[in-house]
């Protein structure tokens, strides 16, 4: 497998974005936008190119605040993590569709409230994988590591040797999809595949997932998935009811399937639960 050191060690704090010309030679493909990139270009970050800043910005042309739901996004997350590590005492996370690196990240939020935590993190870009693998580093206490697997292969998934010798599947394990499923076409059944995920797991387990929907703003929205087709990315809004199937035979935790702004926030509720148009949850396996 190819070293984190050979590829490109360039990440957030540089100054200036990604050259493609860097990452061509391992693989990647520049030409096109990619979701991880995209979503890194809305964060701040610095690893995405002219393909992904084009497909951003002609999201934020449908959708002014994009930038500021991603982040709403990335904080229900932490808030998920947090809470799965605190009240359910989860020490081990499988973080599928991980997402090019950007702080705090699950392993740095889990090891901050109980030190020994282990992370697998799961993605299927190259760029993902050679920030990953340098970036996250955890305490020497925890464990961290990075998987380049396809989550619509559950199986490889489960099979995979690196996984199962850093998670113990016997134990319960915190399962993390966070603004990824919306990748999944419907005729590639995303439910049955994130059954197979949680079938996998054992009592005591929780899921945490986030995705886009329509129900809050039907029309720019339904732009937002209209750029994503024409630019060659799959990006499908569901309903509150197609995201609930998700956690079918899960006991969901309060509030339940809510606005990502409304789960559990952290100080006062916000104005406006529905200026974020995703829908998140945190469900335990009985």
């Amino acid at each position: 497998m190819t070293r984190s050191q050979d590829f490109p060690q360039q990440g957030p704090q540089d100054e200036d974005t990604a050259e493609p010309s860097q990452w061509e030679r391992f693989g990647v493909d520049t030409t096109a936008p990619h979701s991880a990139r995209v979503y890194d270009y809305w964060l701040g970050g610095k690893t995405n190119f002219p393909p992904d800043r084009a497909m951003g910005q002609a999201i934020e042309e449908a959708v002014p605040s994009v930038k500021e739901m991603a982040k709403a996004n990335r904080a229900f997350q932490g808030r998920a993590v947090r809470y799965l590590a605190q009240e359910h005492g989860i020490r081990q996370f499988l973080d599928l569709g991980t997402g090019i690196p950007t702080s705090p990240n699950t392993h740095e939020i889990a090891e901050s409230v109980s030190p020994g935590t282990r992370v697998v993190y799961v993605d299927n870009d190259p760029i993902v994988l050679a920030h990953a693998r340098a970036l996250m580093v955890s305490s020497p206490a925890s464990r961290t590591t990075y998987i380049h697997a396809d989550l619509r292969k559950p199986d490889e998934l489960f099979a995979d040797p690196t996984l199962t010798a850093t998670l113990d599947l016997t134990q319960p394990v915190g399962l993390l999809m966070i603004a990824v499923l919306m990748l999944i076409a419907d005729e590639d059944d995303p439910w049955g595949r994130v059954a197979a995920l949680r079938d996998a797991l054992p009592s005591g387990s929780c899921l945490a997932l986030t995705t886009p929907t329509a129900d809050f703003a039907p029309e720019a929205v339904g732009k937002v998935a209209e750029a994503a087709r024409a630019g060659g990315m799959t990006l499908v809004p569901r309903g509150y009811d197609d995201v609930l199937r998700f956690f079918d035979g899960w006991d969901l935790v309060e509030p339940g399937l809510s606005p990502v702004l409304s789960w559990r926030p952290d100080g006062e509720p916000p104005a406006d639960p529905k200026a974020a148009y995703y829908w998140g949850g945190v469900a335990v396996k009985r």
